[in-house]
């Protein structure tokens, strides 16, 4: 670490060249090549997949995706003779774009049951000759420029609904999401008094996001990232890589107050400081490892993504930063602090101020621990009632294509319509001629199925499928309990009379998905947990402090939960970021959320442990370090968590309801760590156990290799309390 310090304080020019070479190169090969970002929920083993799969070998003409264009008229029916010739020009026009293979009109006989009962109201299925990401992107947005241009003609609403219309949805980073970096160049400046130390966080952030964004765009070529990768690494790259640099730039102040010279207080806070950056980045990535735990394409993708998201921010913070430092001299202290260096003030100070809070917090630990873990824990009653599942379109901003047309057909033709199952059945072994459509009829009596299609039987005359339209719409628990119904009750029946069927659907795939995952949870939480826990114990030579971070980290991810399932599942306060009146949590939100979260979380316990354990070692004083160590960070971790929280906050104004569902969890976790849990219960539990802190056993203290995170060489130590330093 000091090595590179010492490298980017004497050639700062040079560094700096060389990474804005570095991130215009990969920006512009990105450019150049081309992204290939797509969403797969391939679930191998499962028996949605195991449909697609039968769907494919004996339904080849069903292989491609299916897209629905739904329009209404104002006055007459879509049977008068008007709308029903401009509708029919629309369709041909739909079916002149390129991969479009055919087109389920409801003014042709296949196209029974496609108008509604009062006519005012009508589908027509665009079906590709390709499946899901292998339709081009320029198609998808011919298809898209037909329906917006009929939408435009008076008298007829028109939408498009599918798989091709969530693809042009997909999520982007806008104008709102920028608004959260101007609120965090605001609170920057009011931290440091100085417009230039501002900018380097800033610069810093914007560097190690554009590399990273260039990165995953040639990445997206060697696997499937998500089309949420971009999107994500926005979220991640903005918020720790300011508060990364934000830490090194503070230390590097209180350096240059202390009386250092700016290319020893630099290297001094580069060793000390860079390296708890590097190891908070380190917690980081161990907690996106728990998410390659389910062996889910779609999870590793976005781990992926977000690694190498942290991976430019550490790397940014611990050489560029003390380059854009050393160009800029003494003038990341405001004017006033220049002037009171120069005239010895900072020299002459009375040592650390102890602030409000930690005297507060070593007068009364127990009652602010305690008082503190009840106002958490009641945040967090709300995940109790934690449901996992599909979120429909019924949840997309109102205006949007996809939740016009989701209301369209809700209105026309019941809410099942927008998210039908499919089974798929292979008849090769079946014991009777009728079993088949025995199967068929148990199905359309179920009371939670509002229609059936079919059997529909494929050419070669040896497999069919049965078209059901749920009686509920696709997030709704009863339409979960018609899949389980159909699975355990009508297949597993006709599984005796020789039949091999399957589930399939968006609704099915995402039960698979939701099982998956719910599956996997315990040994996720065990890599995520396990692992933090012992790189802590190994970095601050203690058992305790990690198994409190971790239990506290735990509390904040149950409050952050609480806050997603009282908006976005019950629908509290849901018209104020545009949203539905709730629906499910998509499955794969919880591992994302948790994994971010609990590595964010442990990046300010490092930050705040690492200068307490500092001063332990320096003066073997609990009580001292924990109110000192307190005081002197806590600035640091108000002002880091206020950027995080804005950042995060800003992408609340995404359309996308996921990227808000994140953006809200995200922001509810850190202000919730931050101004609670570390700088009131972690110092107040720290204060209560004493000595015990730094408890471990003597085997287990040979076991673990050694992280000189608050190790720092002899000529850079940190001045121990009581030493002329005041901190402002």
């Amino acid at each position: 670490m000091k090595t590179i310090a010492q490298f980017s304080t004497r050639r700062p020019i040079l560094v700096v060249i060389l990474w804005l070479a570095a991130v215009v190169g990969l920006l512009a090969t990105s450019e150049a090549i081309g992204t290939s970002f797509r969403d797969t929920f391939s679930l191998k083993g499962t028996d949605s997949q195991a449909a697609y799969d039968l769907l494919g070998e004996r339904f080849p003409e069903l292989a491609g995706s299916t897209d629905t264009i739904v329009w209404k008229v104002d006055e007459g029916t879509v049977a008068d003779v008007a709308s029903r010739d401009y509708m029919s020009g629309v369709l041909e026009e739909a079916a002149a774009v390129p991969h479009v293979a055919a087109i389920t009109s409801p003014f042709g006989p296949a196209g029974a049951g496609q108008v509604s009962r009062d006519g005012t109201i009508a589908y027509a299925q665009v079906h590709w000759d390709q499946s899901g990401f292998a339709i081009p992107t320029a198609s998808i947005e011919d298809l898209a420029g037909v329906v917006a241009d009929a939408n435009a003609h008076d008298g007829v609403t028109v939408a498009l609904s599918g798989e091709g219309a969530l693809r042009l949805a997909a999520p982007k980073v806008g104008i709102g999401e920028l608004i959260g970096v101007g609120i965090a160049a605001v609170i920057l400046f009011l931290a440091f008094g100085s417009l230039l130390a501002t900018t380097v966080p800033l610069v810093g952030a914007l560097v190690s996001l554009t590399g990273a964004i260039g990165s995953l765009g040639l990445f997206s070529h060697a696997g499937p990232l998500s089309t949420y990768s971009p999107v994500l690494a926005a979220l991640l790259g903005l918020g720790i890589g300011i508060d990364y640099a934000l830490l090194i730039t503070n230390r590097h102040r209180l350096g240059l107050k202390s009386g250092r010279g700016v290319s020893e207080s630099i290297v001094a806070a580069t060793t000390t400081s860079g390296r708890a950056v590097v190891f908070a980045g380190a917690t980081v990535f161990i907690a996106l490892a728990g998410m390659f735990v389910p062996q889910i394409a779609f999870l590793t993708g976005l781990a992926a993504a977000a690694a190498v998201t942290v991976a430019f921010s550490v790397a940014v913070s611990i050489s560029l930063i003390p380059a854009l430092l050393r160009l800029y001299g003494v003038r990341v202290l405001s004017r006033r602090e220049r002037r009171a260096l120069e005239a010895g003030a900072y020299a002459n100070g009375n040592g650390v101020r102890v602030g409000r809070v930690a005297a507060f917090v070593e007068r009364h630990p127990a009652v602010t621990s305690l008082a503190a873990l009840v106002a958490v824990a009641a945040i967090a009653v709300p995940t109790a009632a934690l449901r996992l599942g599909h979120a429909d379109q019924g949840n997309d901003p109102l205006g949007t294509t996809t939740r016009t047309g989701y209301d369209l057909l809700a209105e026309g033709f019941g809410p099942g319509v927008n998210g039908p199952l499919v089974v798929a059945v292979d008849t090769t072994d079946a014991s009777s001629p009728t079993a088949l459509t025995d199967l068929a009829g148990r199905i359309a009596i179920d009371p939670g199925v509002a229609a059936t299609l079919g059997p529909i039987p494929n050419i070669a005359g040896d497999a069919a499928i049965i078209q059901i339209v749920p009686a509920t719409s696709p997030q709704d628990q009863s339409t979960v309990d018609l899949v389980h119904r159909i699975r355990d009750t009508y297949v597993s029946a006709a599984e005796a009379e020789g039949l091999s069927a399957h589930v399939g659907g968006s609704v099915a795939t995402f039960v698979d998905f939701a099982h998956e995952i719910s599956a996997s949870l315990p040994l996720f939480f065990a890599v995520v947990v396990g692992l933090s826990m012992l790189v802590l114990a190994a970095a601050f030579r203690s058992l305790v402090l990690p198994a409190v971070g971790a239990a506290l980290n735990l509390f904040s991810a149950g409050a952050a939960f609480g806050v997603i399932v009282a908006v976005f599942q019950w629908g509290w306060g849901h018209s104020i970021i545009g949203i539905g009146e709730g629906g499910p949590i998509d499955p794969f939100v919880p591992v994302i959320l948790f994994a971010l979260l609990f590595g964010l979380s442990m990046d300010y316990q490092v930050f705040l442990v690492t200068r307490i354990a500092e001063l332990w070692h320096s003066t073997r004083d609990n009580a001292l370090a924990v109110r000192d160590g307190l005081a002197e960070v806590s600035r640091v971790i108000v002002a880091a968590a206020a950027i995080m929280v804005a950042v995060f906050g800003s992408f609340v104004t995404s359309e996308a309801r996921v990227v808000k569902l994140l953006g809200l969890g995200l922001a509810a976790a850190v202000f919730i760590d931050a101004f609670v849990i570390r700088v009131t219960i972690m110092p107040a539990v720290m204060r209560l156990l004493g000595r015990r802190n730094w408890w471990m056993p003597r085997w287990l203290d040979r076991v673990l290799p050694r992280i000189p995170i608050d190790d720092p060489a002899p000529d850079e130590a940190v001045a121990p309390v009581g030493a002329p330093v005041r901190v402002t």
